[in-house]
């Protein structure tokens, strides 16, 4: 079988066909990124999202980036709050507030919810953190200031426990445990604190909005996983950091579940986060192997997640060989494809796994490809920040 039987170009027909072909309409389409800061791939990813708005009914986007960061973004679609130069700068971590293809897509959204009475949501689902991690003070004060008394604490006890922000975002303490505070007996105490928070939450939801609903259950989720997850920082044992990558997966994964309460989403992120397998990440002298965002999601919404991987042929001066699977969909005579990859896999006879020379660039691996539903293949990318 010819691969060009497999695979056609991309654009909105192909999204919509491609969902159809699906055993059931997805509650989130997760788009995968092998790199960050492919400049193509983020405008794909914008024209992809204004198909599905326009014509699948989507009213929801999600980005890995911080999720109390993202609340700046859905303020200022949904409200017109703030300018979009504040937006682009309080409202997304990771550098991510730098992409031209997120700065169009905010403005694009901003504009449709001007117009339209359904109005699109944006979310963020990673948790506060970079390999190092933020304070929990954001999410454990507006939890603690959405919900009625008696409290566990007063606010005035939570600031004492955390006190100085500094000595929970101490970026040498992703290297040395000893630098970390989250073993402190006040980070102890704050735990405790943050789980009586929660459970206070669940017998107050009735007295709460919608939208604060809404909020304080990501402020619980999002206190009680930065607690453990400064926790597992202060660890010295070997499984120190395979426990943090599958803690922060665990927290997107959370997120992800909120989102698709809101029916259906496009997922933006890595494909080592969206991805249904197990995801492998060398690690200086580790091989940390951890559960993804996607496996677990799709273990609790089952066809009602899909997700398309991306792949990049030639990436600056980075050229596939012919017989990885880049290499092969490289032959494909459109410069970008969208190819059944269950199809694909079954195909294609024991490719050769792809060495790029770009290490922030994740190939395809040719023994997962049936653990994913499409490829989206841009043949060349020129724009790598």
């Amino acid at each position: 079988m010819d691969i060009k039987d497999m695979a056609r170009p991309l654009d909105g027909a192909g999204v919509s066909a491609f969902l159809r072909s699906l055993p059931a309409r997805p509650l989130l389409l997760g788009l995968g990124e092998a790199r960050h800061f492919v400049g193509e791939l983020g405008e794909l990813r914008n024209e992809i999202f204004r198909h599905l708005v326009e014509h699948e009914g989507y009213r929801s986007f999600a980005i890995e980036s911080d999720c109390l960061m993202g609340l700046v973004v859905d303020d200022h679609i949904t409200t017109g709050a703030d300018t979009l130069d504040d937006v682009m700068e309080r409202g997304f971590s990771h550098g991510f507030g730098a992409s031209p293809a997120n700065r169009e897509l905010v403005r694009w959204m901003r504009a449709y919810n001007e117009e339209h009475d359904e109005k699109l949501r944006f979310f963020g689902f990673d948790g506060p953190l970079e390999y190092w991690a933020a304070s929990p003070r954001q999410a454990l004060t507006a939890l603690h200031a959405l919900l009625d008394g008696p409290l566990p604490c007063t606010r005035e006890t939570l600031d004492t426990l955390l006190g100085p922000d500094d000595r929970w975002s101490n970026e040498a303490a992703a290297m040395d445990p000893s630098q970390s505070i989250g073993r402190s007996a006040e980070a102890q105490r704050l735990r405790l604190i943050a789980d009586d928070l929660v459970a206070l939450l669940d017998t107050q939801v009735p007295r709460l909005s919608a939208e604060d609903r809404e909020r304080a259950a990501l402020y619980g989720r999002t206190a009680t996983g930065l607690l453990r997850y400064h926790h597992w920082m202060a660890d010295t044992s070997p499984v120190r950091w395979p426990r943090l990558s599958a803690l922060r997966d665990a927290m997107m994964a959370a997120n992800l579940r909120a989102v698709a309460e809101h029916g259906p989403a496009l997922v933006f992120g890595h494909n080592l986060h969206l991805q249904r397998n197990k995801s492998l990440m060398p690690f200086g002298d580790q091989l940390l192997e951890w559960w993804s965002a996607g496996a677990i999601t799709a273990t609790h919404l089952g066809d009602r997640y899909a997700f398309l991987a991306s792949a990049l042929g030639t990436a600056g001066d980075d050229t596939p060989p012919p017989d990885t699977v880049e290499g092969i969909l490289s032959m494909l005579p459109w410069d970008l494809s969208l190819i059944d990859a269950r199809r694909l896999a079954e195909t294609i006879t024991k490719p050769a796994p792809r060495i790029s020379q770009d290490f922030r660039y994740f190939p395809l691996d040719p023994a997962q490809l049936d653990m994913i539903d499409g490829v989206v293949f841009l043949k060349q990318a020129v724009r790598l920040d």
